[in-house]
């Protein structure tokens, strides 16, 4: 749900869906009306809603209402791709991956740990450059830094302890 949507508010429309469907079985049989106005304050909220009743109907009917634990089923879902799943595997069941969202890939980029145009693609070279035991840590941590020091526009060079390293420091400043 958080693609083209503020971090914040996706937390608070989550928050607000499962206060009233505390379960795939709820989702599944929710009026798609309802689901829209529940969520109607993230981006593409029509398309969004459903697909949460689509996936929330094939977790009862083929998975016994329980989140699958590996890629390749949580990427058979309509509307999940990496990054969903990744964020799934690593906070839902703490398996190692690496969910690259649009700070994992900006931080990335401008520490030169990557030269990647595409996230898909910072997924496969912080695989490559991370050793398996940090992937975990790596989302919550670049998130924070990129919701904190390491902004889109105006990044706050001033308190980052890796100018040393970045090539937006190097090139604007």
């Amino acid at each position: 749900m958080s693609a083209r949507t503020r971090d914040e508010t996706t937390a608070n429309v989550i928050k607000m869906l499962f206060s009233k469907f505390r379960n795939p079985e709820e989702l599944s049989r929710a009026n798609l009306k309802e689901i829209k106005e529940l969520i109607q304050k993230i981006g593409f909220y029509n398309v969004k809603a459903a697909r949460i009743k689509e996936v929330s109907k094939i977790l009862v009917e083929k998975y016994n209402s329980k989140v699958p634990p590996n890629l390749e089923d949580l990427l058979s879902f309509p509307g999940v791709g990496r990054k969903t799943a990744n964020c799934v595997l690593v906070y839902g069941f703490k398996k190692p991956a690496i969910p690259v969202d649009v700070h994992v890939h900006r931080i990335s980029n401008r520490i030169g740990i990557v030269n990647t145009k595409k996230p898909e693609d910072t997924e496969i070279v912080l695989q490559k450059s991370i050793d398996r035991k940090y992937w975990i840590a790596v989302n919550e941590t670049f998130v924070v830094f990129g919701q904190n020091i390491c902004l889109p526009i105006k990044p706050k060079c001033n308190v980052c302890r890796l100018t040393n390293l970045c090539k937006y420091y190097e090139n604007n400043n």
